[in-house]
């Protein structure tokens, strides 16, 4: 039994457009379909998307992925160069993900020093209007 787009697309979280445009990119090339052309998922293929859209979130190109899929399709002599293709874009996310943990700190830091100020300037009108209310009792 197979899973219609509609399911598939509810499950994986992604538009049928989307599911169709990977299919059509070569990304989803064994995707089965009945006798009346209608596309039927295996949970196979729920595997695949779910490893391409790992890849794909985390920053790999269409184009890579494309290649990815290719070696896996021409079976267990392209494993050593499926591994490297995957350890580069590991190294790869790594080093985003420090890069970002860098961007954080810098707008935690901001947010800190903002914080700071507006206090100051809430307590400094706080203090400016205490005069003025003082003179209307």
């Amino acid at each position: 039994m197979g899973y219609s787009v509609k399911t598939v697309s509810e499950q994986v979280n992604l538009s049928p457009h989307v599911l169709r445009y990977y299919e059509k990119e070569g990304l989803l090339p064994q995707i089965k379909r009945t006798k009346s052309g209608i596309r039927q998922y295996s949970d196979s293929d729920l595997d695949w998307i779910g490893l391409i859209c790992c890849l794909k979130n985390t920053g790999m190109s269409i184009r890579q992925i494309r290649d990815f899929v290719t070696l896996s399709q021409q079976g267990p002599e392209t494993l050593r160069t499926r591994c490297e293709m995957l350890q580069k874009h590991k190294c790869d996310v790594q080093r985003n993900i420090e890069e970002m943990n860098r961007h954080l700190e810098k707008v935690t830091h901001k947010i800190e020093y903002f914080t700071r100020q507006y206090e100051a300037y809430a307590e400094s009108e706080q203090e400016t209007q205490k005069p003025a209310d003082a003179l209307v009792k």
